[in-house]
């Protein structure tokens, strides 16, 4: 499987004259997971979208595999059709599932290779029931959203995004609209393309995820990327007063 590698250096954004994300400075190596914790409102998922412009920065530079993202040059946006092509390498999971409600499991994972692939419905079916397998839902596809639990949908929508085949995968939150006891068949999930070498980027207030499954562990707040380093580092030997107050006010309310 091939892996993007993403680089962020001294990006900003404003919402006028919020200033959400302050000089972001990281680097996500291939094959790696990289968890993105905090408070919130501290910038996480403003972060995570502009990684593939569904934010636009307002300075700095973010590089996939080398390639600036969003700008062909800085100050100097990217046409729609590039972004476009650009967005084919990332898939995204959001915290809500996004899935047509007309359409089946199968049909709505087949639905982007035949519109923005190219592909013939028959290639488009078979790939699409292979994403679904691999998620664990091949007795689901033909079974609209509507039939399906929390955790399912939320499998589809993972089966949609991996099934165009990207080189980095943005998960924004996604067991937050779960019930608990669903979250866990989403997280085994992420946990498997993990250890086949996805390069995953990942939003989440589970600590437990990050302790176990990320190779690097970042903290934000108010904007500002206070620390990064390992999920032992961060998670049990932290050395900023801020991250220390959130795992104590995390740990009072779970355990992990």
């Amino acid at each position: 499987m091939q892996a993007s590698s993403v680089e962020i250096r001294k990006v900003n954004k404003f919402y006028g004259p919020f200033h959400a994300l302050k000089d972001i400075d990281l680097s996500i190596p291939p094959g790696k997971v990289t968890c993105l914790i905090g408070p919130s409102g501290s910038g996480k998922s403003t972060l995570l979208r502009c990684m593939n412009f569904l934010e636009e920065y307002d300075s700095g530079e973010v590089r996939i595999d080398g390639q600036l993202i969003g700008y062909d040059a800085p100050g100097k946006r990217m046409s729609g059709r590039k972004l476009r092509e650009m967005r084919r390498s990332i898939g995204m999971v959001f915290q809500q599932f996004n899935l047509w409600p007309h359409m089946t499991a199968h049909e709505n994972v087949a639905e982007g290779l035949i519109r923005v692939r190219g592909l013939s419905k028959a290639d488009a079916m078979t790939r699409a029931a292979d994403a679904l397998a691999k998620v664990g839902l091949a007795d689901k596809m033909g079974n609209h959203p509507s039939r399906l639990s929390g955790g399912q949908q939320q499998r589809v929508a993972i089966a949609r995004a991996i099934a165009m085949e990207p080189k980095l995968m943005l998960f924004d939150e996604p067991t937050s609209a779960l019930d608990p006891e669903l979250v866990g068949e989403v997280l085994n999930v992420m946990k498997t393309l993990a250890s086949e070498g996805m390069t995953m980027v990942v939003v989440t207030h589970e600590m437990g995820f990050a302790a176990h499954v990320a190779d690097q562990v970042a903290f934000l707040e108010k904007g500002e990327l206070v620390d990064v380093d390992t999920p032992s580092g961060i998670l049990h030997h932290p050395k900023d007063a801020r991250i220390q107050s959130f795992l104590r006010t995390y740990h009072e309310r779970n355990s992990f």
